[in-house]
């Protein structure tokens, strides 16, 4: 293995967590896949809140993980910090309303104070299998060969105005689910900014590392090597 990434994981890790390990797991996998040693760090959300700019741009690209966090506020901030980045960036989980929120109150969005999106939609602290149904032709080829079942802890429903304000400048939308709400997003104005509702490094394995985690990580290494090109 030639290259090295490193890779930032922000989230209050928690080792009793099936998400948290999976993700650990799950950049194993790519790495392996892709002949690629991966450094990963996890970074808590308070500390995370500290960091300036030029902290994140040591890293080569940022993966948020799945909850519970203990400071949303918090979060939000770092989302938004990290938006302005050219780092390839995938969040996962409930951090997706997170990234929403970001988006609402950056563009203005909601200036009467109305609820844009709805609470978590699956209860307790359970998973639940979801149906990706991809919409963008890089998402049918990137499940074409990958089941199109994943497990969630976190589904939201969005005011269908909100979704087509943002879809309009702002987002595209990737994936739905089988309820016809967006599951996977991504930012227009960026190579590589990725949001799902779902935890895809659940079902990432050794034999079949997950397309979502391993594009990620071919993100990373090709922005690595930009960026080594643009030093020589």
């Amino acid at each position: 293995m030639s290259e090295t990434l490193k890779i930032a994981i922000i989230g209050d890790y928690n080792f009793t967590y099936n998400s948290h390990l999976a993700t650990n797991m799950a950049l194993d996998h790519s790495g392996n896949f892709l002949e690629v040693d991966i450094n990963y760090y996890w970074i808590k959300i308070n500390e995370a809140a500290q960091y300036k700019l030029q902290n994140f741009e040591q890293f080569d690209g940022i993966l948020i993980a799945p909850g519970p966090f203990t400071n949303a506020f918090f979060l939000n901030g770092i989302i938004r910090a990290i938006s302005t980045l050219s780092l390839p960036v995938l969040i996962t989980g409930e951090s997706l309303k997170n990234f929403i929120e970001v988006l609402i109150n950056s563009h203005q969005l909601n200036s009467n104070g109305e609820k844009l999106i709805s609470d978590n939609l699956v209860e307790g602290n359970t998973f639940e299998r979801i149906q990706i149904v991809p919409h963008s032709k890089e998402f049918i080829q990137l499940y074409a060969n990958h089941s199109t079942v994943e497990l969630t802890s976190s589904r939201y429903s969005l005011y269908p105005q909100l979704i087509h304000t943002l879809t309009s400048e702002i987002i595209d939308i990737e994936a739905y689910n089988q309820f016809e709400e967006p599951e996977i997003i991504s930012l227009k104005s960026h190579a590589f900014f990725v949001a799902c509702a779902n935890c895809p490094q659940i079902s990432s394995t050794r034999e079949l590392p997950h397309p979502l985690i391993y594009t990620f990580i071919k993100a990373a290494l090709a922005s690595t090597l930009q960026t080594e090109n643009k030093t020589v």
